[in-house]
């Protein structure tokens, strides 16, 4: 977000269609707390506005011309001079293979456009905090779609290597779907446990948000396990009695 807590939180709005970016924009500019920065109309657009404007948040379509939302999301994602802004995928697509390229582009959630307004706009804050950046329901859709396919993962285990039980347990969960509070539930942590095991989880496996914690579960295996607790790196069997511990593993 800004720098200061009071400042508005600037938005850049990526889409092809006018009418849709003229939208956005009335709805966002008479929202307080939020401020339209710029818009762009295909995806070069998207990256040469978020260069010159740096907005916090991109709301982003997936298929514009001469560059298509994933590869913009991609290239202000791992651009130094945008890596801080976050983007937002909004499309008229269900759960399909473009929001999953998206989410492993950089993106910190989607949304379909016919969200409700002020689901638009509580979205925006969120992925301008850094917070919860896919709601559980979207997804346990998203893994739903791609658990069935042939070859679910991509990722050698031992690339969750340093990963404690106890963050496995908890990486599985959030692959699962499960918001914070339901974590919380789940594994009798408090809300502010389970918050800096997320965080652990972020800075050992290298993601950039919760939508990437989302994807690495998937990639290794966790979720296609379907073991909400004691997920065991080798076997997939639950922990025993005694649970599991914070020691790393491998």
């Amino acid at each position: 977000m800004s720098a200061h807590t009071e400042d508005p939180i600037r938005v850049l709005i990526a889409d092809d269609q006018p009418l849709l970016r003229a939208s956005f924009r009335l709805l966002i500019d008479l929202t307080p707390d939020l401020v339209v920065v710029g818009e762009a109309g295909t995806g070069a657009e998207a990256v040469a506005a978020a260069e010159r404007d740096h907005p916090d948040v991109v709301l982003m379509d997936i298929r514009m011309p001469d560059l298509d939302g994933i590869e913009a999301t991609r290239l202000i994602c791992t651009s130094p001079t945008t890596a801080a802004t976050k983007v937002l995928i909004l499309t008229t697509f269900d759960i399909d293979e473009y929001v999953f390229q998206a989410l492993r582009a950089g993106a910190g959630g989607f949304l379909l456009k016919d969200v409700e307004p002020d689901d638009l706009l509580a979205a925006i804050r969120t992925v301008a905090a850094g917070e919860a950046l896919l709601a559980p329901a979207v997804t346990r859709r998203l893994i739903a779609h791609f658990v069935g396919r042939p070859e679910p993962v991509a990722r050698p285990l031992g690339s969750l290597d340093g990963v404690t039980d106890r963050e496995l347990e908890v990486l599985s969960l959030v692959g699962q779907g499960l918001s914070n509070a339901e974590i919380t539930g789940r594994l009798g942590l408090s809300l502010a446990t389970v918050k800096t095991h997320v965080s652990r989880l972020l800075a050992k496996l290298h993601a950039r948000d919760r939508a990437q914690l989302v994807i690495v579960a998937y990639e290794t295996g966790l979720v296609a396990l379907k073991q909400p607790k004691g997920v065991g790196r080798e076997t997939g069997k639950l922990a025993g009695p005694s649970g599991p511990s914070d020691r790393p593993r491998g």
